[in-house]
């Protein structure tokens, strides 16, 4: 974890506005997948560095986590029967692929409750959860404490705030180098039916001066990242060239931007493993989603 927590480095304006929702940004995003072991050797093909296999407490879910310095990818999925994971479920009813956004809270996720309830929010009390992570030298259990917002209040978006309480459990630097050059995560792609219905809402948690749209996209930023949304005709106009599958259900996350730090680099990587992938007019690298567990993934040299 870095010394300096992450709204020091930002702006005058959004240090502001991190202070008032109490969100420091994006801490990761939950890929859900149907076979777990399929998924990591997918993603291990792909360059990333993933962790020892975590089991969380009293649900049938486990995961397989790509960290980075400040935010990480989760890989998650069933490993037995579950009574209670009806919204991953549900969503690998529908298709694999990004399904959640988990913000970070600037401090406690306490603070964060009170910070969000003075802006006229809504959050839910704060639920602990455990996970078992499987490491060489024994069991370990990282603990986190989640709250959420109404699906109105954050609409088109599957989210919530993730608070860690043992930070030194899941970040290792041995699982920080990524052979690919990945070193983190910059934006979310959102698909939705129409953006306008978005805004207010969106002003209201983050700022208005946060908040900004153009024809084809309305993007938020949420300390250094940018959730963006737009519409699939949209979208393929700012992508010329990547497939979205006509029956794609909204709304629902189509793409993460990652960093890299050479482009070249992770062509090399990209070609020597034969992984399919579009260079794109900006010079950002294109992973189609058939290869990412149904995720689109533009990697882009920071």
């Amino acid at each position: 974890m870095p010394s300096v927590p992450l709204w020091l480095n930002q702006s005058a304006n959004s240090v502001g506005e991190m202070m008032r929702n109490g969100i420091a940004g994006v801490d990761h995003v939950i890929i859900g997948v149907r076979d777990l072991e399929r998924a990591r050797m997918g993603w291990t093909r792909l360059g990333f560095t993933l962790t020892p296999r975590g089991r969380h407490l009293g649900q049938g879910t486990a995961n397989y986590c790509i960290m980075f310095a400040r935010n990480y990818l989760e890989l998650l999925g069933f490993v037995t029967r579950d009574d209670y994971a009806h919204r991953l479920e549900a969503f690998l009813a529908r298709r694999e692929g990004a399904m959640s956004v988990a913000f970070a809270p600037a401090g406690s996720a306490e603070n964060a409750a009170a910070a969000l309830a003075a802006l006229g929010l809504h959050p839910s009390e704060p639920r602990a959860l455990g996970r078992q992570l499987e490491l060489p030298e024994g069991t370990v259990v990282p603990r986190f404490s989640l709250l959420t917002l109404p699906p109105e209040e954050t609409p088109a978006l599957d989210c919530f705030l993730c608070s860690h309480l043992t930070p030194e459990l899941v970040r290792r630097p041995e699982w920080l180098a990524h052979p690919n050059g990945v070193t983190g995560l910059r934006s979310v792609h959102v698909l939705v039916e129409e953006t306008a219905s978005l805004l207010p809402a969106y002003d209201r948690l983050f700022g208005m001066h946060e908040v900004t749209t153009t024809d084809a996209v309305a993007s938020v930023r949420a300390g250094p990242y940018r959730l963006l949304f737009s519409t699939p005709d949209d979208f393929a106009t700012m992508h010329p060239g990547i497939h979205l599958d006509p029956d794609f259900p909204l709304p629902g996350i189509v793409a993460l931007e990652l960093a890299i730090a050479r482009r070249d680099t992770t062509a090399d990587y990209l070609t020597q493993w034969q992984i399919v992938y579009d260079e794109m007019p900006g010079g950002s690298l294109v992973i189609p989603a058939e290869e990412a567990n149904g995720t689109v993934l533009f990697l882009t040299e920071a």
